[in-house]
This record gives C-alpha cells, structure tokens and sequence, in this order.
C-alpha cells in the first residue's frame, strides 16, 4: 500500500471525537525537541497557526509555525507540550496570524491571543486585523509637532516628548521604571492607554491593573499581559497585539498612549524561538532575528497616516548588570527618538523619579519647545553633567572654589536642580508649572 493510502486510511479511523474536514491540510508529529515540534505531511508558512490533536481528548494544543526544515515544519507551542506524541495529527487552522480588536477591549485585561483574563465576560470584537503589520511609508506619516503633557516635571522642562514620539526608560532592575510607568500612566494626557506588560512577574499584572490604574483609570485602558512563566510564542503574540490594538484605535483618530513593559523580554522570547529553529548566536546569545523584529515593533508607533490620530509610546528597556552598552539597549538607543536614563545610585539616595540628565535625551524636544525654555533645559543638562564629571573632586574637598566659575555655578545650583528633578509619585505637575519651576532654578 503507498504511504499516501496508508496515512488516509489512518485518518479515517480516527475517533468521532475529532471529526476532520477533507478540504483541510493535515500532517503529522514526527520528532520533539524541547519546545518545538517537527511535523510531515503538512505544508504551512512561517506564521501560520495549526492544531495538535492529543490522543483520546477532544481537546487540542494550539501551535505556530516558527520555522521549516526541507518537508517538515518547526511548530512551537502556544501553551503547553503536555498530551503530544510522536503521529499525533497536525492540522492548519488558519495561514497567517490575526487578532481581534474593537472599542470593547476598553477597560478590559487580556492575554496574547485577546482572551479575557479579568473575569468580566467574553469580549465582542468588531474586526479580525493581521497581528502583523505592512511597513508604513514614512513620507505618508504626519510630523510630530504637539508636546504631549505628561505630568512629570522632568520630562516635561528638560525631556520635552511630543505626540507621535517613541522614548525608551533604560535601567537597570530595581531601580524604578515601574513607578515612573504608573506615573506616565495616571498623568498623560491621551485618549486611550494601551499597556503592554510582557515577560513580567505574574504579581506585577494584577498590582498595576488594580493599584496603578484603578477602576476610574482602567476605564480608558486596555491591558495586554503575558506573564514571565508563558511560551514564548505567546509573549511575542502579546506583544504583536498591544501595537495592533494602539493602531486600531489610531486609525480611530484617537490620541493613543503605549506603555510598553519591557522591550528587553519580548528580545528574550525571540532569542529562544530562534535559538530553537537553529539560528546562530550572536552578542550575548541574542539571534539574528531578535534585531529584526525590534525596529518592526518600534516603528508601528508613531503619528497616524495623514497626522490623523497617534501613538506615542514609551518602552522599558532593561539594561542587565545595569551595562549601558548591553546590545538591546544600543539598539533601543539607536531606533527611539530619545530615551530617559535611570540611575541607580540616583535610587540608592532616594531620587525619584531616579532621571539621569546624563545620557538622557529626546531628539525632538528642540523642535516642540519654545527657544526660551529649550535654552534653559540646555543650562541645567550642562550644569548637571559638569557637577557629575567633577562629583569626587567636589566630596572629597579637593576641589578650590572660584577655580573655575562654570564648575562654582553648577555647585550652586545642584540641590536647586535635584529639586526640580524629584516629583512624589502621586503628583501631577502640568507643562505650564513645569516650565515655570524650571526657569526658577536658573534664577535661584
């Protein structure tokens, strides 16, 4: 009997239980290797979302294509290996990725696949989108030419961000992005919040759902979550849906605030995808495609085509062993239009928000501001960083005052500026008082 024989006579004494169309493209596990599946017989595009039928269930395991190998595919799972055995049917569901979006996701929590997980209901979806999304023709963009309020001081007079820019918050663990990222997130004047939180402690979605945003803040939001402990194909997912979401609601003309928590996990999950279909190592262990799939993510925010509507969005980068020089954080650098550096020994002496002026930059500020308090920004940054270069001279005595006026100024105004830098976590200081307390510390 040939093989094709064999395998429909096969197919057809399956149980009831899983009845299979005849129209659809069917194939079988051949191998397992630690998360990823091969299977035959099935011929499916990288992307393309399949089913694996466990024996005696009805139930099945949902997988994506992540990769081929001559006649076979690489399948990783969407949750879990447990039930798959080698023949175990392999069916395609559908060719390409999607998710579902609409004005119902507001104030709702869900997973990478749009699944509820707040126990509120089903959600009614109005329209299926590609999670992927087209390259945008970057002369069809509008400009980037409104600030966009966001309650921190800081940011505010010497970060100034505009609506359309995306920032990255650098730091390294422990140091306070999550805080700054739930005073971005109470203080930011947007129409809609659309929060990312990928490859996070599963104890963190829950205190920022319920403590950050709170019921009158959830309102306006939209929660994407895909904890630390999920597949990382779900991860990815989730991170592909929290930029479809803020696009969907972009081309609604709406205002849009991406909170994105973190860009360095969503790079984790791509290097074990890749590490698993055989890509090769590169610095740090990160593969090829982790570089290609960051500046695709990044660049899906931004002003809406036509300067209708808009995604500003800011992304949490984790600098490892606090290392500024770590590849995910030269690339964010290299992508954003700007990032706001954390320090730690900032934290350490209880400086919140621990903002450090040195090395933290938005690249179009100059462009938003007036001359006036684009000058005076300048002034501080200069002074900042002057007092930072000198810091042990200064502590330890060595330095002789009126050796250098520059120097003596940046000394005088340092406890005005360290002021002006720290804001209490649950206030809200607008542009326009943000601009006035910074040209006082010129003048103190």
């Amino acid at each position: 009997m040939r093989a094709a024989d064999t395998f429909l006579s096969q197919i057809n004494n399956l149980s009831s239980d899983f009845i299979i169309s005849s129209s659809e493209r069917l194939g079988r596990v051949t191998r397992v290797v630690g998360m990823t599946i091969e299977a035959s017989g099935i011929s499916a595009e990288i992307g393309a979302q399949c089913a694996i039928q466990i024996d005696g269930k009805s139930s099945e395991i949902e997988a994506e294509v992540i990769g081929f190998d001559e006649l076979k595919i690489v399948l990783m799972p969407i949750h879990f290996l447990e039930g798959i055995k080698a023949g175990s049917i392999v069916r395609l569901v559908q060719s390409e990725s999607t998710c579902s979006v609409g004005e119902a996701m507001l104030g709702r929590v869900v997973d990478g696949s749009g699944e509820p997980i707040d126990g509120k209901g089903d959600i009614n979806y109005e329209l299926q989108t590609p999670l992927e999304s087209h390259a945008v023709n970057p002369m069809d963009r509008g400009a980037i030419t409104e600030v966009l309020d966001t309650g921190v001081k800081a940011i505010n007079g010497c970060l100034t961000f505009g609506k359309g820019q995306r920032m990255g918050l650098i730091a390294g663990s422990g140091v306070g992005k999550s805080v700054l990222l739930a005073m971005l997130t109470r203080n930011t004047d947007a129409d809609v919040v659309v929060i990312g939180l990928i490859g996070e402690r599963g104890r963190e979605v829950q205190e920022f759902v319920k403590k950050t945003l709170g019921d009158e803040g959830l309102k306006k939001a939209v929660v994407i979550a895909a904890p630390v402990d999920l597949s990382p194909v779900m991860r990815i997912k989730a991170a592909k849906l929290t930029h479809s979401v803020a696009e969907y609601f972009c081309r609604k003309g709406k205002n849009v605030l991406l909170l994105f928590d973190s860009l360095t996990r969503v790079a984790h999950a791509q290097r074990e995808i890749g590490l698993a279909v055989g890509e090769p190592p590169t610095t740090k262990g990160y593969t090829p495609s982790v570089f290609s799939l960051l500046p695709k993510l990044i660049e899906r925010a931004g002003v809406g085509l036509g300067g209708v509507g808009s995604i500003s969005a800011f992304y949490t980068v984790l600098a490892e062993g606090d290392d500024r020089s770590d590849p995910i954080v030269d690339l964010s650098r290299a992508t954003l239009d700007g990032q706001i550096m954390l320090s730690r020994s900032l934290a350490d002496a209880a400086h919140y928000p621990a903002i450090d002026l040195e090395g933290s930059i938005s690249r179009v500020a100059s462009s938003l501001v007036a001359a006036d308090h684009f000058r005076v920004a300048q002034t501080i940054r200069k002074y900042w960083s002057l007092y930072l270069q000198k810091q042990d001279l200064i502590q330890v005595g060595a330095y002789t005052p009126n050796t250098d006026p520059e120097l003596d100024e940046a000394i005088r105004l340092k406890p005005a500026i360290d002021k002006f830098l720290q804001q209490d976590s649950s206030e809200a200081i607008t542009m326009v008082e943000s601009i006035d307390e910074l040209n006082k510390v010129v003048v103190a």
